[in-house]
């Protein structure tokens, strides 16, 4: 079974568990409105590519379960992000949002029980490699708290003078920075050399999706378009122009590229993080990315 096969089914497991005896049914329907079908699970397969370019060897369940924590973490994000106080997005991923199909109440429990579920799925995940559990949970807890975590960057438009550099490492960086760090721990390896990967990653997602949002419509897109003007947030495409962004984009895939540490496996990793760069991009954009 190959990487993304075991990456859902870790996330099915999490879920089952989640809608286990004496649930609130209308919780775990919600809950599962909001991880499947998922998008492109870009952050567990970053993590599981790292620990398999280190030679992961018996951390690999471990990196698997960081992964699917992460991911969690983000469909957590996703859905809190989409309500009428954030984003107030009707749709995600080209069905209704939580919140539009469950209703406020809901979508915000179902948001904070991806959380926990995935603090649940790394605990339960790397039982066979006690010793890992407690750098893998470290780089989570980082990742999604503040001062540099997810809610630190969802916190930043709150803010009347907002760092978009702090802002766009926070919100879309840090569970970058986690997964490729988290890929290297569970191989046994010192995870700090592997952050550049995850911050230049993570930024040329961000600058990717800042295009996005200007250049394609909402069935494109999947959910809401001009997100980033309606709500006066910054962006990428304000700061540097179309062509500007484009160009940025594809300084950082480079950049991500070249950061990657010496490893067994780095050049088969490269070729991976180019590929994910170019399902960044609609398909008429990608000859000015590649």
């Amino acid at each position: 079974m190959d990487a993304d096969a075991l990456i859902e089914r870790v996330l099915e497991r999490s879920v089952s568990t989640g809608e286990g005896s004496g649930a609130p049914p209308l919780l775990g329907q919600a809950i599962r409105h909001a991880v499947f079908p998922g998008g492109a699970r870009v952050r567990p397969k970053l993590c599981a590519a790292v620990a398999a370019a280190c030679g992961e060897g018996r951390g690999f369940e471990a990196a698997l379960g960081a992964g699917a924590a992460l991911e969690l973490m983000h469909c957590a994000s996703l859905v809190h992000d989409d309500l009428p106080a954030f984003d107030g997005a009707d749709i995600r991923r080209g069905k209704p949002s939580v919140h539009t199909a469950f209703g406020e109440p809901l979508a915000v429990l179902a948001g904070d029980a991806l959380i926990v579920m995935a603090f649940d799925t790394l605990l339960r995940e790397s039982r066979d490699s006690p010793d890992l559990l407690a750098p893998l949970m470290a780089i989570l807890i980082d990742a999604v708290g503040t001062p540099r975590g997810i809610v630190a960057g969802q916190a930043w438009e709150s803010e009347r003078t907002i760092d978009l550099s702090a802002y766009h490492q926070a919100k879309t960086g840090a569970l970058f920075v986690a997964a490729s760090m988290s890929g290297a721990a569970a191989a046994g390896l010192d995870p700090a050399p592997w952050r550049a990967l995850g911050e230049r990653l993570g930024e040329a997602y961000q600058v990717a999706d800042d295009l996005r949002d200007v250049l394609l419509d909402e069935e494109e897109l999947g959910k809401p378009a001009g997100q980033d003007a309606s709500h006066l947030r910054p962006n990428a495409v304000q700061n540097f122009g179309i062509a500007g962004a484009i160009a940025r984009l594809k300084g950082l895939i480079a950049d991500a590229s070249d950061s990657i540490p010496q490893c067994a496996g780095a050049p088969a990793l490269r070729e991976i993080v180019h590929g994910q760069a170019a399902r960044l991009m609609p398909k008429s954009l990608l000859r000015n990315v590649a």
